[in-house]
C-alpha cells in the first residue's frame, strides 16, 4: 500500500514535536549503580528509538565499551555519577552519525576540562546550554522538512500518473538525506581540526615539559 506524502509529513511533524530532552534536574541526584543507569537513559530515550518495542537506548556492554575506549571516565566503587549520565546523553545522540573514534575526540576536551572539575562552570553548564538551543531547532527543522517536501512535490511532472507519489516520496528523502550527508561531512571536518588542535597541544606541552628537564634527564628518556 502506498504511503500518503501527506500523511507523512504530518507524522514527521508530529514526531518533531514531541522531542524532548533530559533536563539535568530530571536526573537522579544520587549516584546509580549500571542496572539503575540502563534503566534511566531506557525509560526517558525511548520514544526516540525507531523500534520502541524492540530497541535497547544503552546496555551494560555498550556503557563498559565507552569506559575501555576512553569516551567515558569509569564509574566511581561502580556508581556513575550524574555528570556520567550526561556525558551518555550526548553519546548516544552522536553514535547515531558518528564512529567511536570520532565521538573520542570530540568528547575528550571536554571531559577533561569539565567532567567533575569543581567549578561553577562544568559539563552541566554546557549541557545546558547546548540543549536550550533545541527548541529553536526544532522550529527551523520543521520549516526546512515542509520547505523539502514542497520542493519534492514538484519533481517527476512528467512520470506515468501511477509512478508520481512513489518518486516524489524518493525525491523528498534524497533531499533530506543530502542535508544529513553534507551536514555530516562538516561535522567530521571540524573534528578532524579538534584532532589537529589536541594534538598540536599535546606536543607543545611535551616540548615544554622536556625544556625544564636536564641534558641527561632527556638522554634517559
Amino acid at each position: 500500500m502506498k504511503i500518503n506524502t501527506e500523511n507523512l509529513l504530518n507524522s514527521i511533524l508530529e514526531s518533531l514535536e514531541r522531542i524532548e530532552y533530559i533536563k539535568p534536574e530530571d536526573i537522579p541526584g544520587i549516584d546509580l549503580y549500571m542496572d539503575q543507569v540502563t534503566t534511566f537513559m531506557d525509560t526517558r530515550l525511548k520514544s526516540t528509538a525507531r523500534y520502541p518495542g524492540d530497541d535497547k537506548i544503552l546496555t551494560k556492554t555498550m556503557i563498559n565499551n565507552y569506559a575501555k575506549n576512553d569516551l567515558l571516565p569509569s564509574p566511581i566503587k561502580k556508581k556513575y555519577t550524574k555528570e556520567h549520565i550526561l556525558l551518555l546523553i550526548f553519546i548516544y545522540y552522536y553514535k547515531g552519525f558518528l564512529s567511536i573514534t570520532d565521538i573520542q575526540t570530540l568528547l575528550k576536551p571536554i571531559t577533561e576540562q569539565f567532567f567533575q572539575n569543581g567549578q561553577e562552570f562544568n559539563l552541566e553548564s554546557i549541557y545546558k546550554e547546548v540543549f536550550s538551543m533545541e527548541k529553536k531547532q526544532v522550529e527551523e527543522l520543521k520549516s526546512d522538512v515542509i520547505e523539502k517536501f514542497k520542493e519534492a512535490e514538484k519533481t517527476f511532472t512528467d512520470a506515468p500518473e501511477e509512478n508520481k507519489e512513489l518518486l516524489r516520496e524518493f525525491s523528498f528523502i534524497c533531499l533530506l538525506s543530502f542535508d544529513v550527508y553534507v551536514k555530516k561531512l562538516i561535522i567530521e571536518k571540524m573534528i578532524d581540526e579538534f584532532a589537529k588542535d589536541s594534538s598540536a597541544k599535546g606536543r607543545k606541552a611535551g616540548a615544554q615539559k622536556d625544556g625544564g628537564k636536564t641534558q641527561g634527564e632527556q638522554d634517559i628518556r
